[in-house]
């Protein structure tokens, strides 16, 4: 697991950031994706929650598999996809990515906004006041971007704004321009796989920054677009981007997947329950008329076995009788007479009588000895 804690100004202020980064999130979605890749919005709608209030749940799927590198390219299915979800509480907001086909991995977010430059040191203290992390500044207008990615009109050292007059930022901007706000994210990367997890951790980690920094670039830029919306605005300019970009990514999939398949999903998508009991129903007719439908013939009789030489299967299979008798080579035979290992009673030696031993070649007598004259 690595864990680091990201902070970017913006030179606006809270309360203007919470249309901001609605607009940007669902304008660079769109922008991203692209023949079969990018953002696929699955769900977005209200969300309450008993601790944090009411907010927005929105889940999501980003194709990426040719952004990846050639190492995991080589690693990951074609149709590659990270599910994203993502719990809106602002100024608060909890966002988690997964991948089914990875299943040690993941991303968990949170991120919290104040009106300040960063200074506040303790503001993740409730959530990991004991873990230890890196701090890591970005600065929109000085930090360097892939070149792919650059562009003249969203770079705020060139771009100002006509309905705000804040822009042209120089190095330092952060130390004396008013307003200014932070964007807080803590962002735990976990990659459980060992040999791999240093490296993949580290790569995801530099791919959330160049998001995070090309991200708060392009909600700067394009603040003459959202300035003067409402919430009820961009909430309706929310759902035409997620309607038109669902129609970028998914059309180039349903010429890669199987089309049968493509439609299906599609369909029950918009299917009442009714509907797909109906459908349900309607297909498994379609389906016995297809097969048939076979009753169950399944009986158990006591006809002895055949012998081997007419049995179906071969002579080496062993066959289970039908019978609650143990086996022949394991049941005792009747008339097998025991076997005695040891005799019945044993007999011992009267202690009184003396005992003689018999050897060969010696000869004993009662009579005492007499020494024998010369």
């Amino acid at each position: 697991m690595l864990l680091k804690e990201y902070r970017i100004c913006m030179p606006l202020t809270v309360d203007e950031y919470k249309i901001g980064q609605l607009y940007m999130i669902s304008k660079h979605s769109h922008e991203q994706s692209d023949r079969g890749e990018g953002v696929e919005v699955v769900q977005n709608e209200p969300f309450e929650d008993p601790h944090h209030g009411n907010g927005q749940f929105t889940e999501k799927r980003v194709y990426l598999n040719s952004k990846l590198p050639s190492w995991a390219r080589a690693v990951v299915p074609k149709i590659f996809y990270v599910t994203e979800k993502a719990w809106n509480y602002y100024p608060y907001t909890i966002t988690e990515y997964t991948c089914s086909f990875l299943p040690k991995f993941s991303i968990h977010i949170e991120t919290k906004y104040e009106d300040n430059k960063g200074s506040n040191d303790s503001i993740f203290d409730s959530e990991a006041k004991d873990l230890e992390r890196e701090v890591c500044f970005i600065d929109i207008a000085c930090d360097e971007i892939p070149e792919r990615y650059y562009k003249e009109s969203e770079d705020p050292k060139h771009f100002k704004s006509e309905k705000t007059g804040r822009g042209q930022l120089r190095e330092g901007w952060r130390d004396n321009h008013q307003p200014i706000m932070c964007s807080y994210k803590l962002v735990t990367v976990k990659f459980e796989v060992w040999g791999l997890q240093t490296r993949v951790e580290q790569f995801v980690h530099k791919v959330v920054r160049d998001i995070l920094l090309i991200g708060h670039r392009q909600a700067f830029a394009w603040v003459d677009e959202w300035y003067d919306m409402t919430m009820d605005d961009v909430r309706e300019y929310e759902k035409n981007m997620h309607e038109q970009t669902n129609i970028k990514v998914c059309n180039q999939h349903s010429s890669t997947v199987d089309d049968i398949e493509s439609h299906a999903q599609t369909s029950v998508y918009y299917m009442t329950m009714d509907e797909v009991r109906e459908f349900e129903r309607a297909t498994q007719e379609a389906t016995n008329k297809k097969i048939g439908v076979f009753p169950p013939a399944i009986s158990i009789s006591s006809i002895a076995l055949l012998p081997s030489s007419v049995r179906s299967a071969p002579s080496s299979a062993p066959s289970t009788p039908l019978s609650t008798d143990a086996p022949e080579f394991l049941s005792i035979p009747k008339d097998r007479p025991r076997k005695k290992s040891a005799p019945e009673t044993l007999t011992l030696p009267d202690p009184e009588k003396k005992a003689t031993l018999n050897l060969p070649g010696v000869y004993t007598s009662e009579k005492p000895c007499r020494p024998k004259s010369e």
